[in-house]
């Protein structure tokens, strides 16, 4: 089973960026390791938004050395890329421009002008395994924890 690690940014990446940050994920990927051996890794960048890091537990899980290691390198992209990925007050939701982010109250705002309402669709960066992609990552507001939080 999969293992995933989601990250999103405060800000929707431009072209150029998103494509440097793929390349820089892929070599990440290729060469992470747990107590110096290879993990079975792959990463790659969403909507030019959201980054997943996944490890196939089946071979190899990731200990405490190997998840400090993807966060440290994740903190060289923040840097380098003058972008948030740690901050989960920011909200990503689906407009009908696309995928879009704001923080918590622009959120709030957003719901209050109905802009956002309990059909639209949430993005729960909390799930865990990569068959959650599927069904339990982009859920109605109604259904997500989000509602709790804006209750």
């Amino acid at each position: 089973m999969k293992r995933i690690w989601i990250y999103q940014a405060d800000r929707v990446l431009s072209g150029d960026e998103g494509q440097q940050i793929a390349a820089e994920l892929t070599t990440f990927a290729e060469q992470w390791k747990v107590h110096g051996k290879p993990l079975s890794a792959s990463a790659e960048l969403r909507d030019n938004l959201f980054i997943i890091l996944k490890v196939d537990e089946d071979i190899a899980a990731a200990s405490g050395c190997s998840v400090d290691s993807s966060v440290r390198f994740l903190k060289g992209i923040e840097e380098k890329y003058h972008v948030q990925l740690f901050d989960r007050m920011q909200f990503a939701y689906k407009s009908a421009n696309g995928v879009a982010v704001v923080n918590r109250s622009g959120f709030e705002k957003l719901l209050a002008a109905g802009e956002i309402n309990d059909h639209t669709l949430v993005f729960d960066n909390t799930i865990t395994y990569e068959h959650q992609l599927e069904n339990a990552w982009a859920v109605p507001f109604k259904e997500s924890w989000h509602k709790r939080l804006f209750a």
